[in-house]
């Protein structure tokens, strides 16, 4: 595969409410990258996560994959039918970001963030940039949890680490689950 001429928006379901935020992007043709380009995600095909994780290389497996397991163990109705997938892994395949999957990785840094989404920055260092930048209202109700996860109630935002499986290993899978319901599923 040839890689992005331009960065693209994001890849995922346009009308997702379950957005992951990072500052870097994979340099891989999308099959409909054309259909949206800058202005929104844009929607794999079922092969496309294997195929960008295989192009370019473990780093982005590992990101697909940690998403994937938050949101299979998230087990929200909102994101996920368990009963539909066997695995997390069954899940990455046949759904994550893909059209009515609800699901979003973008990699344009946003200028505000919906209350009525989840919105989740990955990463602390990203998480400077994004909130520092000028198009990005201060994120004045920003609490920090514990030195590695902070929320902000107001605008839907949760700031937790890389999706890595050092950085976010399953024991914190399950802290930001636990954070995600605590502030974001009353």
């Amino acid at each position: 595969m040839e890689s992005n001429k331009k960065q693209i928006f994001g890849i995922g379901d346009p009308k997702a409410n379950f957005k992951v935020y990072m500052g870097n992007y994979p340099l891989f043709i999308f099959t409909n990258s054309d259909d949206f380009g800058l202005n929104a995600p844009t929607v794999l095909e079922q092969w496309e996560i294997y195929e960008c994780g295989k192009a370019c290389g473990n780093g982005w497996r590992k990101v697909f994959n940690v998403y994937a397991k938050l949101i299979y163990a998230l087990s929200s109705p909102l994101f996920i039918d368990k009963k539909d997938y066997k695995s997390w892994q069954d899940y990455r395949d046949n759904k994550l970001l893909q059209k009515g999957s609800n699901t979003a990785l973008i990699f344009s840094q946003p200028k505000s963030f919906s209350k009525s989404n989840i919105n989740i920055i990955m990463g602390k260092t990203y998480s400077k940039s994004v909130l520092s930048g000028e198009s990005l209202t201060e994120c004045s109700q920003l609490h920090w949890l514990t030195d590695e996860f902070a929320v902000d109630e107001q605008q839907g935002l949760i700031i937790c680490p890389y999706f890595d499986y050092r950085q976010l290993s399953n024991a914190k899978i399950l802290h930001l689950i636990d954070i995600i319901h605590r502030y974001f599923t009353k």
